[in-house]
């Protein structure tokens, strides 16, 4: 393994001097820090992050606590954050929650093992107003982000979130303005922030438009392919006459239209859907899908950016980004618009 000394030894210095011009210092000049970095890389030398770290107290690790990888709405987050912390010398540590409490406690205590400079925290919502793992996460004072809505149990960290709320407004006017009045709302999960906001936007539009909310149109789903056809079968069998489905998400949408395309109905000839997110598979599902493109890599550089407010001792405020509307092909006017 190559040495500081085996540098200095090589380039003439002092260990001092290749340790000063590694860290960057101002007092070395450009010329002696151009030749000891081409020597080191030359030499093939590789700093000890850990003994860096003990003597900055920093590991220039950050962790990241999502449910799954595999839910496409984080892909695009963990880039944003990924390539902002990249540049700034820090490595990610990524692990996965599975929406599970237990594992989620698991993973967070394994990080701050780890001794991460940060945590990113993409919550397990849960109904309880407390939990013992979010309070000593805050006594311990970690620097945490939640990414997405907070909820009582997390309403004591800085948070990077979209405008659910304006969004889903938007997406359930654009289906008014389209002639429909029977409008159904398939739900996300009943503990989730953002589901209760999309599920607000959807009701104050109503409101707005002189419709009340009529809960025979109201069918609880989750946020899977899976939970969207199941609330669309209850629907087919409950027969509550509606002209549009707006979904909680995207992938409930997909699991809605491949249900009621599979009965024979057109889409939007015969039924409007709208989902939310702006997935990639969105664009090419079947019926091009019409939804809220949430602004996914730009809330990673959010994050981060306020992840390095807290790393510095600043006190950063929530960050709400706005969503906007994507018309596509699954949407079009109501085939009795005045009914």
């Amino acid at each position: 393994m190559v040495r500081l000394k085996d540098i200095a030894l090589r380039a003439g210095v002092s260990v001092m001097t290749v340790s000063k011009v590694l860290r960057d210092a101002p007092d070395i000049s450009a010329a002696t820090k151009s030749r000891i970095r081409r020597l080191s890389e030359e030499m093939g030398y590789m700093p000890d992050c850990l003994a860096q770290g003990l003597r900055t107290r920093t590991t220039k690790l950050l962790g990241l606590v999502i449910s799954s990888i595999t839910n496409p709405i984080f892909a695009r987050i963990v880039l944003g954050i990924e390539e902002q912390a990249n540049e700034l010398g820090y490595d990610i540590l990524l692990v996965h929650t599975l929406n599970r409490t237990e594992r989620e406690e698991t993973c967070i205590r394994r990080l701050l093992s780890r001794r991460v400079d940060g945590l990113f925290l993409s919550p397990v919502y849960r109904m309880n107003p407390t939990a013992h793992i979010y309070q000593e996460l805050h006594r311990c004072g970690t620097p945490t982000i939640v990414l997405g809505h907070r909820a009582p149990f997390c309403g004591q960290f800085v948070s990077v979130e979209t405008d659910d709320l304006a969004a889903s407004y938007a997406a359930t006017r654009h289906l008014l303005s389209l002639g429909h009045k029977r409008i159904a709302f398939f739900t996300g999960l009943a503990a989730a922030p953002w589901a209760q906001e999309r599920y607000d936007g959807y009701r104050r539009a109503l409101r707005e438009a002189g419709l009340e909310v009529d809960e025979r149109l109201i069918f609880q789903a989750g946020e899977t392919i899976e939970d969207g056809a199941k609330a669309a079968l209850q629907m087919l069998e409950e027969s509550p006459e509606a002209t549009a489905v707006q979904a909680a998400n995207d992938l409930i949408a997909m699991g809605a239209a491949n249900i009621l395309l599979g009965q024979g109905l057109r889409i939007p000839e015969d039924i409007s859907i709208v989902g939310f997110g702006n997935i990639m598979s969105s664009q090419f599902f079947r019926v091009p899908l019409t939804t809220i493109r949430q602004p996914k890599y730009r809330l990673g550089h959010a994050a981060m950016d306020s992840m390095l407010r807290l790393l510095r001792g600043e006190h950063p405020d929530i960050k709400r980004l706005p969503a906007d509307l994507v018309v596509r092909s699954s949407t079009g006017p109501a085939r009795n618009p005045g009914t």
